[in-house]
This record gives structure tokens, C-alpha cells and sequence, in this order.
């Protein structure tokens, strides 16, 4: 009778911490209100097959374009740096994010700073004008592995993660789009989240070397978008 009296927590909370797996696409509770419209997102691949929540408009062609001018790559809404991520980290993963997907475009378009300058040099039927920002970075308990759903592993996981010691996922969220200088309509829109590298507990730091792998597959989708 003892082992079924420790059993009924472990269960209980197995159920809860399996139930609560992570998801690659991110949650329409996750979206930050970056973009204007978020209805007419549909889950999508990635063109490295990686899941993404995307709209294009119809008849969009990548190739009529000639340029493209950065409005904006930055943090949405602005973050608090806390314990685990400093504001060191956040303004190595703004600047990181930003050279990456700069460089991405400017190896397809000629690419610039939104000024009116810019914008007279090439015709507006030419151009897209690029909105894109880190709307979330997070850390996490890590979801139980199946063999662990046993009522001992249970109840050790459950004191490993009161003490900040279960392995934590580090996520990162983009919400960008695209949009028609011409018309200043959107053409393309994603809402993205990826996974880094994982901490080993709440006391480690995040770094950039956590997260740069997320940020270097969506540049080579990027790449690869046509």
C-alpha cells in the first residue's frame, strides 16, 4: 500500500509535465501583436523542413524584387534582463539576429536602412521593406523522457526541478514580415520559434551560444526561400 500511496503524486504529475511537451510552432497566446494581422497564419515548413506559422500573399514572386530596406530588427516588446538572462545576452542575440539576416538578404538584393534616399534609388515595385523582431526569449524545465514516468524517477524529478536542477530549454521567438514598398502591404509574414542548446540548471547562464544555432537555421531558410 505504500508504493501505490507514493505512486498517486508521481502520476499525477507525470501527467501534468507530459501534457505540457513542447511545441515547435509558436501558440496564438505567444503572439506578441508585432504584426498587424496574425489570421491568416497556417502552419507551414520551413524551407530546411522546420515548422513555422506563414502567409504569402498569392502571386508573390521573390525574384521581381530587387532590394530590400531593414525598417526594423529588434526586441518586441522591449525585455527586463533577469538572473538567468542578462542584458549582455539580449543585445548580443539583437545584434547577432541583426548581422544574419542582413547579410542573408544582401547575398540576393542590394539591402539597406530605411531612408528616403534608399527608397529613391531603386523603384518601390522593386522593393520590400523588411520588419522583423525578437518577441521572446525563454528558458524552461525540460519535459520528462518516457522511461523517467515511473513513481520514483517522478518524485526525484519533482526535487530536481524545485531545486533548479533538471536540464532547462532555451527558446527563441521571430515574428518578421515582408512588405511591398509599392503598395505597403504585407507580401510574406512568419511567426517562428526555435530551440537552443540546453542548460543544465536555472543557475547557468543563457548565452548567445545557446540560441545562435536558432538563429543561424532561419538564416539559411532564408537563404533557401524561393
Amino acid at each position: 500500500m505504500k508504493r501505490s500511496t507514493l505512486a498517486l503524486p508521481g502520476i499525477v504529475l507525470a501527467a501534468l509535465l507530459l501534457g505540457s511537451c513542447t511545441s515547435k510552432i509558436t501558440k496564438p497566446e505567444q503572439y506578441s501583436g508585432f504584426l498587424s494581422d496574425y489570421s491568416r497564419l497556417e502552419r507551414a515548413e520551413s524551407a530546411s523542413g522546420y515548422p513555422v506559422m506563414r502567409w504569402i500573399a498569392p502571386g508573390f514572386r521573390p525574384e521581381n524584387y530587387r532590394q530590400v530596406l531593414v525598417k526594423s530588427i529588434r526586441f518586441y516588446p522591449t525585455p527586463e534582463p533577469t538572473k538567468q538572462i542578462s542584458a549582455k545576452t539580449l543585445d548580443d542575440l539583437q545584434k547577432y539576429l541583426s548581422d544574419k539576416v542582413t547579410a542573408a538578404f544582401s547575398r540576393r538584393y542590394t539591402v539597406g536602412p530605411l531612408t528616403s534616399a534608399q527608397e529613391e534609388a531603386i523603384p518601390a515595385s522593386q522593393t520590400l521593406i523588411l520588419r522583423a523582431a525578437i518577441t521572446g526569449v525563454s528558458t524552461g524545465v525540460k519535459p520528462l523522457r518516457p522511461y523517467e514516468v515511473l513513481p520514483i524517477a517522478i518524485a526525484a524529478a519533482a526535487t530536481m526541478t524545485l531545486i533548479g536542477e533538471r536540464n532547462q530549454n532555451t527558446e527563441l521567438f521571430v515574428e518578421a514580415e515582408l512588405i511591398d514598398a509599392s503598395t505597403g502591404q504585407p507580401v510574406v509574414q512568419v511567426v517562428r520559434k526555435g530551440y537552443g542548446k540546453e542548460l543544465s540548471s536555472r543557475r547557468q547562464q543563457l548565452s548567445l551560444e545557446n540560441l545562435k544555432g536558432v538563429i543561424d537555421t532561419m538564416v539559411r531558410d532564408i537563404d533557401q526561400f524561393r
